[in-house]
């Protein structure tokens, strides 16, 4: 005879208790009391004979019982909301949720769309355009592109590109204010700082200055943005010159918004990855993006790796 299964509110509770390790986040999560939280805990504990959480009046850890179980527990949840949102859609549509940081969206992806649209106009996209790391289950996410270090718990993470800084500025910029022919004439100009560059924006300029052999330049004043899409912004309205990421700016550089006045870079020790989860259902439409986004990669000048199955 079989076994029952446990509740599934009881399974719902182990698992955000698990990943927060908080009964009162938890409890907020699921819109109950921590009171029900901890009884379907209780119950869930006798039901399986095992002790899942090591409780002190400070601290929640899961047990080794715990421990093992929680993998199984969160892809059987996740099987069952991907069943589930499958039912629940309209018949014939086929839609995927990527996350992928502002910046990034609007000065890469973005533009590379329509040949994705052309190549699978049956298929539509919702871009989650968000800062922080994305919560794949909770959100609903299907694939993200992040730069960072690739080290991103439980989600499997594929390299996509490296980036770079340089300075980058608007024609109409040197015109006005005379040309930039050696590292020091960048003292004439305002510096452009992008704060959301990975390790600290702070010292980006005089790493860069340092590595050029620019000297006396003064990297504390200028104009600070959050985004690097609005440092771009500023530097192609001539407001001055950006340390800026190369990969965001190559089509502003293309077309001629901004131009390169030196062939030094300042490599950053990150990259741009492709990220979904491991618990993820294969589905083929998770495929048909990434054999686009490496399609793409392998037909422009970026940096890449060979291809990979998902």
């Amino acid at each position: 005879m079989r076994k029952p299964l446990p509740p599934l509110s009881s399974l719902r509770s182990f698992e955000a208790v698990a990943r927060q390790l908080s009964f009162s986040n938890a409890a907020e999560e699921l819109h109950v009391t921590p009171g029900a939280v901890s009884q379907q805990i209780r119950a869930l504990e006798e039901l399986l004979g095992t002790k899942l959480f090591d409780r002190t009046r400070r601290s929640v850890s899961l047990s080794d019982a715990g421990a093992r179980m929680l993998p199984d527990i969160q892809a059987g949840l996740e099987m069952l909301s991907r069943a589930v949102s499958s039912k629940t859609t309209s018949f014939g549509e086929r839609t995927l949720t990527i996350s992928v940081a502002p910046s990034f969206a609007s000065k890469w992806l973005l533009p590379r769309l329509p040949r994705f649209h052309e190549q699978h106009p049956d298929l539509d996209l919702r871009i989650s355009a968000t800062v922080g790391l994305a919560d794949f289950r909770r959100e609903r996410v299907d694939l993200a592109i992040r730069l960072g270090h690739g080290n991103y718990p439980g989600l499997h993470a594929e390299p996509l590109f490296s980036e770079a800084l340089t300075p980058l500025c608007s024609p109409g910029l040197l015109k006005r204010k005379g040309a930039l022919k050696r590292p020091d004439d960048l003292r004439k100009h305002r510096l452009i700082h992008d704060t959301s560059i990975p390790g600290g924006e702070q010292d980006a300029w005089e790493r860069w200055l340092a590595l050029a052999g620019a000297k006396h330049i003064p990297t504390q004043r200028g104009t600070r943005f959050t985004l690097a899409e609005l440092a771009l912004q500023a530097a192609i309205d001539g407001a001055g010159v950006v340390l800026g990421r190369i990969v965001l700016a190559e089509a502003d550089l293309a077309a001629g918004r901004l131009v390169r006045p030196f062939k030094t870079v300042l490599p950053l020790d990150v990259s741009y990855f492709l990220v979904r989860s491991k618990m993820a259902a294969p589905r083929p439409e998770l495929r048909y993006f990434r054999d686009w986004l490496f399609g793409s990669l392998q037909s422009s000048s970026d940096t890449h790796r060979p291809p990979q199955t998902l």
